[in-house]
């Protein structure tokens, strides 16, 4: 990753969502690695945290919390203006599927009328730029590879890949990745898409499937798993991730999308026992917390299998996945263990007791 050509091209960086677990790790990269300043415009919801920011120093120099609500236009436009971005990175959104199928008016609201906004401040702000700043701007759009619905047996998703959401989740994020796709065809705004599959790491919200899993573990109790856990997901640590999106900051040709996986296809059968193991192992329990596992009830509407080729993304920019599925668990695993007051704090927060969500 070259940060000298970044640093020369983005002095003013707005990220939405910086408080949320991709833009955290993300602004923590950009704070460490470039002499950009960073705008972080979030509504500080749920599960919003500044902890991972706040550790470095040079947050209190570069990094200026926008507290914005996406759906409120007029805030929107205040934040451009202040921010007066060179780059736009666009990670805010509601992403639990649970929590949309109990209350889908929130995904509505954040994803589809949000990204709008945004995307209208964006336009009118380059339209109105000198020619260098508008030559170099970008408005990058961070989606998911689950607005493409389901897979069988066989077969990845990639940049070509027919859209089919199925849950109120990733409709609404299928509708934000149209109304970006579209304000770059009508408008000629300088938009990269990119898809990710599921992400996992530090500092992830403890009612996503991993953290859950090892914050059941560190209680001792049962671990759910939906239906026959059977179902396959692509996971991605989530500093991968965060080099993807950079390089395709950097080298990403305006108005392409970029699909980016992990290399990680595990059932979720897999990924809980495989935690189990990693448990036992470094808290030195001898009788095996796989017996804390249970079956119950699938999720309404539970996608089969997810997996993404990500060969375009590596042959055009020479991305590649650092961290293997068994290393980003082990180095997950690690994480939760040592910094358990941080999960009681987020927790205690948000008013989460690890109950399920999703049930309508």
């Amino acid at each position: 990753m070259n940060y000298e050509k970044f640093r020369t091209k983005y002095r003013n960086i707005l990220v939405t969502g910086g408080a949320g677990f991709i833009g955290g790790a993300l602004i923590e990269r950009l704070l460490k690695f470039t002499t950009s300043k960073i705008y972080n415009l979030d509504y500080m919801g749920y599960a919003s945290d500044l902890s991972r920011i706040n550790l470095l120093r040079e947050s209190s120099l570069r990094h200026i919390l926008l507290k914005t609500d996406l759906s409120n236009k007029n805030s929107v436009y205040d934040a451009i203006k202040e921010s007066s971005p060179d780059l736009i990175l666009h990670l805010a959104a509601e992403s639990h599927v649970d929590r949309s199928i109990d209350n889908p008016d929130i995904f509505i609201n954040s994803n589809i009328i949000g990204t709008y906004n945004l995307l209208e401040a964006a336009k009118d702000f380059w339209r109105n730029i000198p020619d260098l700043k508008k030559q170099n701007f970008k408005f990058h759009h961070v989606s998911t590879d689950e607005v493409f619905g389901s897979l069988p047996d066989n077969g990845k998703f990639n940049e070509s890949t027919p859209y089919d959401p199925r849950s109120p989740y990733s409709a609404s994020k299928a509708a934000s990745d149209h109304l970006v796709k579209a304000w770059n065809y009508t408008y000629n705004l300088p938009i990269i898409l990119t898809n990710c599959s599921n992400n996992y790491g530090p500092y992830q919200f403890p009612e996503k499937l991993i953290p859950l899993i090892i914050s059941k573990l560190i209680a001792r109790e049962s671990i759910p798993i939906y239906g026959d856990g059977n179902n396959i997901r692509d996971w991605l640590y989530v500093e991968d991730h965060v080099d993807g999106i950079l390089l395709c900051c950097n080298e990403g040709i305006p108005g392409q999308n970029y699909c980016i996986g992990g290399y990680g296809e595990s059932t979720n059968n897999d990924i809980v026992s495989t935690i189990c193991d990693i448990f036992d192992q470094k808290s030195n329990i001898k009788k095996s917390s796989r017996k804390l596992i249970s079956y119950v009830k699938d999720r309404p509407g539970h996608d089969r299998r997810y997996s993404i080729n990500s060969n375009f993304i590596s042959k055009q920019l020479n991305w590649h996945p650092n961290y293997s599925l068994e290393k980003g668990l082990e180095l997950t695993v690690d994480w939760y263990l040592n910094n358990q007051e941080w999960c009681h704090k987020v927790v205690k927060r948000a008013n989460y007791k690890g109950e399920r969500l999703g049930t309508n």
